[in-house]
């Protein structure tokens, strides 16, 4: 069974994912709360985290897509370090996660399905392994940046989206430096406008 490598970001429509100071300390960078505040809003994140309340429309049903077709996760160091205090003993992944790192460790299992391991040797290795616990379903390249980079440069993405939102940062961590000067088309697959966002759809094209 062909598993779907995609790659899910939230970003100013000016195309940072994070404002300048961006740390493990302070992860969305300054100003870039604006960004990030359209996840925390959604009825689906809320509910997967444990939480009550949050917005049911368009952009909670995009975000619930992502996790009933999310069979593992790959994601940076940084992101990780940044996220796990956040995420709690029940993150809301609730699907193996792979974290690209040079220090290695054993695997953390948490509640609900999620576990991290720690991959030492690779961006290809932490893919294979990702994608032979899927179960048949997407695996995501969760970020950050550095990360989805790297991914789009070994051609290894087969579905970008993008949730724009419309903000302008006008400086931060761009989403799409690094990528060298061979082109990279995309085709559009769907794009969903809702007044919190523009939800766009690509596929890689190989």
């Amino acid at each position: 069974m062909t598993v779907t490598v995609t790659a899910d970001m939230v970003m100013s429509l000016d195309g940072y994912i994070a404002g300048t100071g961006h740390s493990v300390a302070n992860p969305a960078g300054h100003g870039a709360d604006r960004i990030g505040g359209w996840i925390h809003a959604q009825s689906s994140w809320r509910e997967r985290s444990g939480l009550a309340g949050g917005a049911a429309d368009q952009d909670s049903d995009i975000m619930r897509e992502w996790f009933e077709t999310t069979g593992a996760v790959v994601m940076g160091r940084l992101m990780y370090d940044s996220g796990v205090d956040f995420w709690g003993e029940d993150p809301p992944f609730r699907a193996p996660v792979f974290v690209l790192t040079n220090r290695p460790g054993p695997t953390l299992v948490k509640e609900g399905g999620t576990s991290f391991t720690f991959v030492t040797d690779g961006i290809h290795s932490a893919l294979d392994r990702a994608k032979a616990v899927s179960g048949g379903r997407n695996v995501d390249i969760a970020g950050g940046a550095d990360t989805v980079q790297q991914y789009l440069r070994a051609r290894l993405v087969d579905e970008l989206q993008l949730h724009v939102i419309p903000t302008l940062l006008g400086a931060g961590l761009r989403l799409f430096d690094n990528l060298g000067t061979d082109a990279h088309d995309l085709e559009p697959v769907r794009v969903v406008d809702t007044p919190g966002a523009t939800h766009v759809k690509y596929r890689v094209l190989k």
